[in-house]
């Protein structure tokens, strides 16, 4: 169960479909699955919440993915669902589902930290519209998961509180990466169906990535980031990670605005798409010195994709040498953290985490002049480097070139700030180009750490990049099935 194509979220319930949901497997069903499961009242939101604080009982200490966690409230919002689905009330998509939430993120009842030693003032527990669209569907908050210090970071490194444990090496303990540090994890452990992250430079990307799950950074400016303490105003976005590009359709679906949560007319359109219906550009740049076994996954899935009809072809991106070099230098990062921490947080920047200070200091002789300058370089490298996408609907490569290092190898500032500008190096040029961009797992490099392939799309083509994730999944195979489970997930 959960390993085939699932249907359409419309909540009909045929005696077949009825003794698949008899069969359920929260571990591996599809959240369409669960939904209809809740909704035919053949699963109550109550189980699924015992189920989820079983799982973090069970693997929470080794895997570490929450800041906070309440199993109380766990159960009250659970019980909450029940008695709208008993009454016969159905308020979206996911009503009765455990959801992660980063903690950047304000979630009412729940302190945000935004990964600092103490927690913020309490204005940055206010909710924003992404969590207010989780809670009036009677979702399930499952708690607040770990960030990278003010989400300047990409390793999943965090001073304060440790960094999350990625599930997949059993024996060394590896990067989650970040700064959505415990998103990814917090699928693998089982306390969540659907994690929320933010996304400014990979940070949803990442974490997916480097666990074997699917996630997306939505075109900035579709998901409103009311309600979440920002780095880059300009380039942050919240975005979803689960555990299947199926998911992932159709928990964008349920939160997106433009969608309104009509999660069944989406599924519906995506039903019967097709690798074939797709021009996907390969662009060389991205498989740029990959570690071993990274360049071969991503081309022995694109081989495959191929051979079931995908129209795969060589493609280039205008200037990503020049917003790789902009990077490098600080991007737009620096100014604009520089100018939220000094101005707004000011009691907290003597408490910043090492890894983030060797940054800030990055911006001392920086100026309001240079970052004017930056901003414009950067609108008319997007401008060409949407007219430069040409024929193709997608631009595909490795999400991150480089297998996750053990965190023993980057403790000290300076060996993190190198670890991050090679791992950044796919994702963040994405997110300056203004571009949207998927990530769907393909294998396992050469440690038995997974790889990602990152599907980027044109600004506004979300929906277009969402389709080509699902349409390689149904090719290449769901990722329990390419991957194999995670040694220390469910």
């Amino acid at each position: 169960m959960g390993c085939g194509r699932p249907g359409p979220f419309d909540g009909t319930i045929t005696s077949k479909s009825r003794e698949d949901i008899m069969a359920l497997d929260l571990a591996t069903a599809a959240l369409s699955e669960i939904a209809v499961a809740l909704r035919a009242g053949d699963l109550t939101a109550s189980a699924v919440a015992e189920w989820a604080i079983g799982n973090h009982e069970q693997r929470g200490e080794a895997l570490q993915a929450y800041k906070s966690w309440d199993a109380e409230k766990i159960r009250l919002e659970a019980a909450a669902a029940d008695a709208a689905f008993a009454a016969g009330v159905h308020l979206g998509p996911l009503q009765g589902m455990p959801v992660s939430i980063k903690d950047l993120i304000g979630v009412s009842g729940y302190p945000t930290f935004a990964g600092c030693p103490r927690e913020l003032p309490e204005v940055w527990q206010a909710e924003g519209p992404v969590v207010r669209a989780i809670h009036n569907q009677l979702g399930v908050i499952s708690g607040k998961a770990h960030t990278v210090q003010f989400a300047f970071g990409g390793m999943g490194a965090n001073r304060h509180w440790g960094a999350p444990r990625n599930p997949w090496d059993a024996v060394d303990h590896r990067s989650p990466a970040g700064s959505s540090s415990g998103a990814g994890v917090s699928l693998h452990e089982g306390s969540a169906l659907l994690a929320i992250g933010t996304d400014t430079a990979g940070s949803v990307r990442m974490p997916a990535s480097v666990t074997g799950c699917a996630g997306i950074r939505p075109t900035p400016g579709r998901w409103s980031t009311d309600g979440i303490v920002p780095l880059v105003s300009s380039l942050d976005t919240p975005g979803p990670i689960t555990r299947s590009a199926a998911d992932l359709a159709y928990g964008f679906a349920a939160i997106d605005p433009v969608l309104a949560g009509d999660v069944a007319s989406f599924l519906d359109m995506l039903d019967d798409v097709d690798v074939s219906d797709f021009r996907i550009g390969v662009c060389d740049w991205y498989f740029r010195d990959c570690d071993p076994g990274v360049a071969e996954r991503v081309h022995e899935a694109l081989a495959e994709l191929e051979k079931a009809g995908a129209r795969v072809s060589a493609a280039t991106i205008p200037h990503l040498d020049d917003v790789s070099a902009l990077n490098d230098l600080g991007g737009l990062h620096i100014g604009e953290f520089s100018s939220f921490i000094n101005n707004e947080m000011r009691d907290y920047k003597d408490d910043l985490d090492p890894a983030v200070a060797i940054r800030l200091a990055a911006a001392e002789n920086y100026t309001a002049a240079e970052h004017l300058r930056r901003v414009r370089d950067v609108e008319r490298m997007a401008a060409a480097a949407d007219a430069g996408f040409g024929p193709f609907d997608v631009i595909v490569g490795p999400t991150i070139p480089v297998t996750p290092p053990k965190m023993s190898d980057i403790e000290t500032p300076e060996t993190h700030l190198a670890a991050n500008t090679r791992f950044v190096q796919n994702t963040v040029t994405a997110s300056l180009l203004h571009q949207c961009a998927a990530t769907v797992p393909v294998g396992l490099d050469s440690e038995e750490m997974p790889v990602g392939m990152q599907i980027v799309g044109r600004p506004g083509s979300d929906e277009t990049a969402l389709a080509v994730a699902l349409a390689c999944e149904r090719v290449l195979g769901w990722p329990r099935e390419r991957l194999g489970r995670s040694p220390m997930g469910i």
